[in-house]
């Protein structure tokens, strides 16, 4: 596949992430900030590599191999952003755009050493799960912290936004994964949260809450998915 090629790929698979139903032509247009005539055109390359389904206005679904493919890629970037933040010392806000540069290295040798040379991590430094080399996902229960209860201690897991602007917010809140937050109030008006994160109280938006992944357990307790 061309660089382009995966990149569209990877784009449907994380929108087909958070639905059942096709993806529409537009979805992925807003996605890669293309003409819908450009994206319908990469389809249609993507349809002849049966990598994914697709009929004239009904939108697509991933093939089983545009499944697989599309994690390989995803696999490459995660390992690539734990590299940089672990090893290099790169900051989880810096990372995201230089390893989507590095997921385009195909060799599967390396990513493999890469992955053994770091220890198999689960989890990349904003709480994504990585697949292995076989496309399997070890996905951690986690909620959005939006959804949490009052008076109950938390751990966050992760981020559903990975912009740098949101990480800088959060370093600026002293929030990262592994970082224990406890829900003092919620405001009726408009589910403002007062959080407890250590000794200090702070306050946070709905939309910020609602971009945090949390769970009340071990975050290394794992569930396989496919």
């Amino acid at each position: 596949m061309t660089i382009s090629e995966e990149n569209y790929l990877k784009i449907i698979y994380l929108l087909s992430e958070n639905t059942s139903k096709e993806i529409s032509t537009n979805a992925i247009a807003d996605m890669v900030k293309a003409k819908a005539s450009s994206v319908t055109d990469m389809i249609k390359k993507l349809a002849n590599k049966e990598l994914i389904n697709y009929e004239k206005y009904q939108g697509v679904t991933l093939t089983e191999l545009g499944i697989y493919k599309a994690k390989i890629i995803i696999r490459r970037q995660r390992l690539w952003e734990t590299f940089l933040v672990d090893k290099l010392n790169f900051s989880w806000d810096e990372v995201h755009e230089i390893a989507e540069e590095l997921e385009h290295i195909k060799s599967e040798k390396l990513i493999n050493h890469l992955d053994a040379f770091l220890n198999f991590p689960r989890l990349d430094p904003h709480g994504d799960s990585i697949p292995n080399q076989d496309g399997i996902i070890y996905e951690s229960q986690k909620v959005l912290l939006s959804e949490a209860d009052l008076n109950k201690k938390y751990i966050c897991v992760g981020v559903k936004d990975t912009s740098s602007h949101f990480l800088k917010f959060l370093d600026n809140k002293k929030i990262t994964i592994g970082t224990i937050i406890e829900i003092i109030e919620r405001e009726n008006y408009d589910n403002t949260l007062i959080i407890k994160i250590e000794n200090t109280t702070t306050t946070i938006s709905n939309k910020i809450a609602s971009n945090l992944y949390i769970n009340n357990t071990d975050p290394n307790q794992l569930l396989i998915t496919n």
